[in-house]
């Protein structure tokens, strides 16, 4: 099942509208709060058509994903139970369920420990959104959950743009022809590496 590529071919023809860098802050916002495509799918393009605005666009997805995660925080905090009949008919509220029972016995040590699992989220296949709304849920404190949130996608939407500026069109198309194959097998080490945590913890 193709997955990767048809989502970064559509990113191309995205990449390449007028309005590209509103298109991004746009999907930035809404991904983390309900929509199913990652902005960093535009980052690569849009970096490799103009190199020497490669920090200008990872600084503008995480700062309007940020001004989303804050409002999924929110509607997570005041709205969540009325919701809850949507997220059931998305196939989402297993997993929220199970991040806000994370989530809640690791504040419940301590606010470093929901920090570093906003870190982390950065790098495991669970959706932003998912993360956005349990930490509002739960009440995560702010301390915690814009740094967790910041470094969480900052690392992924810099690391990106900083690759593609420096391996320039050659960067960006060894990334079209094996998106697919590069998709799949960091989901794979991912889950590996989040299980090897959970049972070290």
């Amino acid at each position: 099942m193709k997955l990767f590529k048809p989502l970064y071919e559509k990113a191309l023809v995205w990449a390449a509208h007028p309005q590209a860098e509103r298109l991004l802050a746009g999907l930035s916002f809404v991904e983390a709060i309900i929509f199913p495509v990652m902005p960093e799918v535009m980052l690569a393009p849009m970096t490799l058509a103009r190199p020497s605005r490669w920090l200008r666009y990872a600084s503008v997805s995480l700062a309007f994903s940020l001004i989303g995660a804050l409002v999924a925080y929110a509607l997570g905090h005041y709205t969540f139970e009325a919701l809850r009949p949507l997220f059931d008919s998305l196939g989402w509220l297993p997993r929220i369920d199970a991040m806000v029972g994370k989530l809640r016995s690791e504040v419940a040590g301590s606010a470093w420990g929901a920090f570093v699992m906003l870190v982390l989220a950065g790098f495991i296949p669970v959706p932003l959104k998912i993360f956005t709304w349990a930490s509002g849920i739960v009440g995560v404190p702010m301390i915690a959950f814009i740094p967790g949130m910041i470094i969480g996608r900052g690392k992924r939407v810099y690391l990106l743009t900083g690759a593609i500026r420096l391996g320039g069109a050659r960067a960006e198309a060894l990334l079209h022809k094996y998106v697919e194959w590069l998709g799949w097998a960091v989901i794979a080490l991912l889950v590996g590496a989040v299980a090897w945590w959970q049972l070290r913890h």
